[in-house]
């Protein structure tokens, strides 16, 4: 029996065939043949990934006066990205001698369950050893009654549960028990139903710096990037942090680093000038097309995914993003490859989440249509 095809799959043909039979993309179509280029052109950019080059996605003579002024930019080209090469290259070969990691998602409150079960599940999903999520008290009970694969640490606090005169206590207590764990991690994610619980933002403050410390890639997603847009410096010129904002949080990014508004007709430049001014980090623009730019080279992932849009893509997408890239790392470093010729692997890491939950939802939606949820996308994370 053939597959029911539907009228947004032909919808979305349509559209590619139309900007396929474009000049402007006949004139723009460049291929990039390998990921790890011998000897790219000098045009190249330094995180060359297999795919193809499109325009900036904006026009310089749209630019504000004050964003060139500040930044001084040419216009930035975006790559396409092969995203599928890239999970091919970076994903280990299933070995017994071989660890595949551990990751850690940080998140969970009494209002907030579903989250973090979502990012740590897909952690697992995607191949992680082991997923631990570290929550409150008043979140364990329910996470962990949805997964017997998870290792759920109730340690988290949150202000009404604290006295005054004990949070300077309480705090060191939950940090210590975090930090007898953080060793094993091989990445670490941030914010999936963290709420915003002022005492409980402040220990999750001590945890993020405490994971930099420790060179662990750090996904940024949901409740978490509310705390780091009032509080950059926790990841101010970090290079293993990833920032993974929908429309709404990167308005609130752009609006709190750049003090403007979010710009459209220069959205290329205003992503490279919001990770330049922060320093060193990598940014995720979660949207039709996700666009990743970590301050240097802009490449955007868009495989059609699925026209349902449901609460929790967005968790699974952290909990992937964070496993592949710490595959990526150690991709990068067993090839040995000059420190010049190395792609970013937060970079790797992005464009490889992105390509995974677009299929996996895809393939959820021809079975459910719009009854989807993102228990659906979940199941398919392994046929993606």
């Amino acid at each position: 029996m053939s597959r029911p095809t539907g009228s947004w799959q032909h919808q979305a043909q349509h559209r590619g065939r139309m900007w396929a039979a474009s000049p402007a993309f006949r004139r723009q179509l460049v291929l990039l043949r390998s990921l790890l280029p011998q000897s790219p052109p000098p045009s190249s950019p330094p995180s060359s990934v297999v795919g193809r080059r499109f325009a900036p996605l904006s026009s310089p003579s749209g630019t504000s006066g004050s964003l060139r002024a500040a930044h001084a930019m040419a216009a930035a080209t975006v790559y396409e990205a092969d995203a599928e090469a890239v999970v091919r290259r970076i994903t280990p070969p299933l070995d017994r001698a071989r660890h595949n990691g551990q990751a850690a998602v940080i998140g969970g409150c009494r209002e907030y369950t579903g989250a973090p079960y979502f990012a740590a599940t897909s952690a697992l999903k995607v191949g992680a050893d082991l997923s631990h999520v570290f929550c409150t008290k008043d979140a364990a009970t329910v996470i962990k009654s949805y997964s017997p694969e998870l290792i759920v640490h109730p340690i988290l606090e949150e202000s009404y549960s604290v006295k005054d005169d004990e949070r300077a206590s309480v705090s060191s207590k939950i940090l210590t028990e975090v930090a007898k764990w953080m060793e094993r991690f091989d990445c670490i994610v941030i914010g999936p139903g963290l709420g915003r619980d002022s005492f409980l933002l402040d220990c999750v403050s001590n945890i993020m710096k405490h994971a930099r410390q420790a060179n662990i890639p750090t996904v940024v997603d949901g409740d978490g990037l509310f705390l780091i847009t009032n509080n950059l410096g926790l990841v101010e010129g970090n290079p293993l942090a990833i920032l993974t904002p929908n429309v709404y949080e990167y308005k609130r990014l752009v609006q709190k680093v750049l003090n403007c508004d979010v710009s459209e007709e220069t959205a290329s430049e205003q992503l490279t000038a919001l990770c330049q001014k922060i320093g060193g980090v990598t940014i995720m623009r979660k949207g039709k097309a996700d666009v990743i730019c970590d301050g240097k080279t802009v490449t955007q992932a868009s495989t059609f995914g699925s026209p349902r849009r449901c609460g929790g893509q967005g968790d699974i997408l952290s909990g992937s993003v964070a496993v592949f890239t710490s595959w990526a790392q150690h991709f990068i470093v067993s090839n040995e490859q000059p420190t010049e010729k190395r792609v970013n692997p937060m970079t790797l890491g992005c464009i490889a989440g992105s390509l995974l939950l677009r299929k996996a939802a895809s393939l959820a939606f021809e079975k459910n249509k719009r009854s989807t949820v993102t228990t659906d996308i979940i199941e398919f994370l392994g046929k993606s």
